[in-house]
């Protein structure tokens, strides 16, 4: 079923397999076997890498504390290097009836679009469109040049967001939790989103 995504996606770590998928995911062609086979799994050194089970449900409420309008409508099931949270959208559906795919994006802020299931998604946009969909090119040049590698539940975060006008570059990345990252991008970005474009934001305090 997943064929052409292993063809170019390679598994590393174990399976963790922890939890009961949710009944709602039982009308998703591919769900059930993806997180049989992959649960907790990273591909290609943490370019891209699938929730745990249990995981899916904690980062449902944590994406919506960033953003609201999506609460009760999206499914996580994976994340990238970057911390890009990906998740299924109920509220925008094929027309065989299959939910697609929405992009949550901490360091701009925004929710991206994807046209696309969540098997073509991993069979077609990220075969097809690794690198729009993954910064692929961009991941590999930050590995050459830092010399690291993610662990479980770390991102590179860039260190000030693109939506406070940092700079998208590897000099801006640093390895961080991922959940930490969120919360802290989640919390800049509501107290932010409101305000002129060019505003100068200062004393920002992390407690």
């Amino acid at each position: 079923m997943f064929s052409s995504f292993l063809s170019k996606f390679q598994p590393e770590g174990v399976v963790l397999k922890t939890g009961n998928l949710s009944a709602d995911a039982d009308d998703v062609e591919g769900y059930g076997e993806f997180f049989a086979e992959y649960s907790g799994v990273a591909f290609n050194s943490g370019l891209y890498r699938a929730h745990t089970v249990d995981g899916t449900r904690r980062w449902n409420s944590i994406i919506v504390e960033a953003f609201p309008k999506f609460k009760k409508r999206v499914s996580c099931f994976g994340y990238d290097w970057l911390g890009r949270q990906f998740a299924l959208d109920r509220e925008r559906r094929n027309e065989e009836g299959q939910p697609l795919v929405l992009m949550m994006e901490p360091g701009t802020g925004e929710a991206l679009e994807i046209p696309a299931t969540f098997l073509s998604f991993h069979n077609e946009e990220l075969v097809d469109y690794t690198d729009a969909a993954l910064a692929e090119k961009f991941f590999y040049e930050w590995r050459s040049s830092s010399g690291k590698r993610l662990g479980l539940n770390e991102c590179a975060g860039y260190k000030v967001p693109l939506f406070l006008g940092g700079k998208d570059v590897i000099s801006n990345l640093e390895i961080i939790d991922l959940e930490v990252y969120w919360v802290i991008c989640g919390q800049l970005f509501s107290k932010t989103k409101l305000l002129p474009p060019g505003t100068t934001v200062k004393n920002i305090a992390i407690t």
